[in-house]
């Protein structure tokens, strides 16, 4: 009897814990304040990273909160292998996460900005390479059908082929990334269209961006 009580408990806790994670919310007031960790990379126009290969780092002003928060999160949990970025993740607690995702969506964020258009129809060469991730990213890549995935038009194009060979490259405890749907999408990928489909995605008007910020508050 003991030993069902004791599970019981520790079931209800578990509840309990998934509940209070799912009810956090995000302040941006907050996330202002604790973005210092950031701005050092993210809220530097033209700021390159050096690793695993020279690259602009990916503009996150504008970017879905969901989106980010899981990326945090998979940086934490070792899911995203990046060395500088699992650091930072794994010294935020939930709340920082949701805070920072909440603010860099906002960051920027212009009201009553009109729409970004659609698309036409998408270049021969990559359509069929594409057609499948607009089920995710929205037919325009900006507007995406889950705020959980991210918004893709206008990044940085250089970022965006790094981001896919990390899909491809398992094995390292340095880099690579898990998402089973990523990984299935960017394995059979050529370095050659891996570059294309990052170019055409970069060249896409989004609302992405990258804010200067003061280290100084």
């Amino acid at each position: 009897m003991k030993t069902k009580a004791t599970l019981l408990l520790l079931a209800l806790a578990g509840t309990f814990s998934l509940a209070n994670a799912q009810a956090i919310t995000g302040d941006v007031k907050a996330g202002e304040k604790k973005n210092a960790m950031c701005i050092g990379c993210h809220g530097i126009p033209g700021y390159r990273s050096s690793f695993p290969q020279v690259h602009n780092v990916p503009m996150i002003s504008g970017q879905n909160a969901k989106y980010i928060a899981a990326a945090l999160e998979g940086y934490r949990k070792g899911e995203r292998k990046h060395p500088s970025m699992r650091g930072v993740a794994g010294s935020l607690t939930d709340q920082d996460i949701a805070d920072l995702s909440a603010f860099y969506e906002s960051h920027g964020k212009v009201v009553n900005a009109p729409a970004v258009p659609a698309q036409a129809d998408l270049p021969a060469a990559i359509k069929d390479k594409l057609a499948a991730c607009t089920a995710c990213h929205g037919v325009n890549f900006n507007n995406t059908t889950d705020p959980a995935n991210p918004r893709l038009a206008g990044q940085h194009a250089d970022y965006l082929a790094v981001a896919l060979k990390a899909y491809q490259t398992g094995g390292s405890s340095v880099v690579g990334r898990g998402n089973a749907t990523m990984v299935a999408m960017a394995k059979p990928l050529t370095d050659a269209e891996i570059k294309q489909i990052a170019a055409f995605l970069g060249g896409l008007p989004g609302e992405l961006k990258t804010i200067p910020q003061s280290k100084f508050r």
